[in-house]
């Protein structure tokens, strides 16, 4: 049997960990996870569509939904879907139940490298940012009521029924039961927002909307996604995850892909020669996302009719499958039709200071 060529994997996050739970299907390539445990974060929910290459997390999933509504203040757009429900699974529970694959795989955890270089080195650490670029950006927490006031059946993806003053800003609601739901203030803007504006968000919407104000914060959770096309942190090593063009820019959605790119370098994995990473979009996604943050950035009120009319053209399978990165000629025909020309047009016209995004 050949000699195993030695990967050294920088970072314990969802990239590396999601990768080692699947040594065991590379049979040249040895890894090694180097966890100096300074990714610990708090605990998130990561969302996506169940999807043919996500059925190990969707099998975990803490819930799914089969409905799923984008609504803003004139407008309900509800879809559905039996074949690519909307799925959410705990950040934590995916890392452990990768780590615990990855160890009975043979997968080495150290703190930092050996003194003997690995032959490649994958790094899924985060990009570095630049100053302007686009950004999602949220907070948010799960809540839990004394008496059923959630729709289980049915996740609030985009309520735009939110303060706009700040630029594309929309609450995100998956409830768990009638009782219990995770509420986050999410907004796609340079700047990030002071750390009041995202809770008065929340009261005023479970308030307003929802209709209570008495409920039991059980945990928090915020965060930072760049949405954007951004350089490897370490441009003489590759990049693997968000550090590998993972993140699709126009909704900053980064597990399903990561997972889509993970299946890339397996299929793609030869003897004796270093792993190959690329991109899970195709250039024409990233030229379309282009435009829509663009869009976005210069005319973010347009934000609740654009995403209303994107959700009222396509199926409910359409819309899973869009955003999941499976759109093909006819369903993009779909997309185009449905936007509204005159600002799309313009954007084809105008650039960024900060650079892709």
């Amino acid at each position: 049997m050949a000699k195993q060529m030695a990967v050294d994997c920088l970072g314990a996050g969802c990239a590396s960990l999601s990768l080692a739970a699947r040594a065991s299907e590379f049979t040249n390539h040895h890894f090694t996870i180097i966890d100096p445990e300074m990714h610990k974060a708090d605990d998130h929910i990561w969302g996506f569509w169940a999807m043919p290459w996500l059925r190990d997390a969707s099998d975990g999933a803490r819930k799914q939904w089969l409905q799923w509504r984008i609504i803003s203040p004139d407008r309900m757009i509800e879809r559905s879907s039996q074949n690519h429900p909307y799925s959410a699974i705990h950040r934590y529970e995916w890392l452990e139940k990768c780590r615990q694959k990855a160890l009975a795989a043979g997968v080495n955890f150290q703190p930092e490298p050996a003194p003997k270089q690995a032959l490649q080195i994958l790094d899924s650490r985060p990009p570095s940012m630049k100053d302007g670029v686009m950004l999602q950006h949220f907070s948010g927490y799960e809540i839990t009521a004394d008496h059923d006031v959630f729709d289980s059946t049915t996740a609030i993806l985009m309520d735009f029924r939110c303060d706009q003053s700040r630029g594309m800003h929309f609450i995100y609601c998956l409830p768990f039961s009638a009782r219990n739901a995770l509420v986050e203030s999410t907004l796609f803007s340079p700047e990030l927002a002071p750390e009041p504006f995202y809770d008065s968000a929340i009261k005023r919407y479970l308030k307003g909307i929802i209709g209570i104000d008495d409920y039991q914060i059980i945990r928090r959770e915020k965060g930072v996604i760049p949405m954007a096309t951004l350089p490897p942190r370490d441009p003489n090593l590759t990049g693997i995850g968000a550090n590998g063009g993972a993140i699709r820019p126009s909704s900053g959605y980064a597990f399903s892909f990561i997972q889509k790119q993970i299946d890339q370098i397996i299929i793609s994995a030869k003897p004796g020669q270093p792993l190959t990473v690329k991109t899970p979009h195709s250039r024409f996604e990233l030229f379309m996302d282009g435009l829509f943050l663009r869009v976005i950035r210069h005319h973010p009120e347009l934000a609740p009719q654009i995403f209303t009319a994107m959700a009222d053209r396509l199926t409910g399978d359409e819309f899973a499958l869009f955003l999941s990165g499976e759109a093909g000629p006819r369903l993009w025909t779909k997309l185009v039709l449905a936007m509204p020309k005159w600002p799309f047009l313009r954007a084809l016209f105008q650039s960024d200071k900060a650079g892709k995004s």
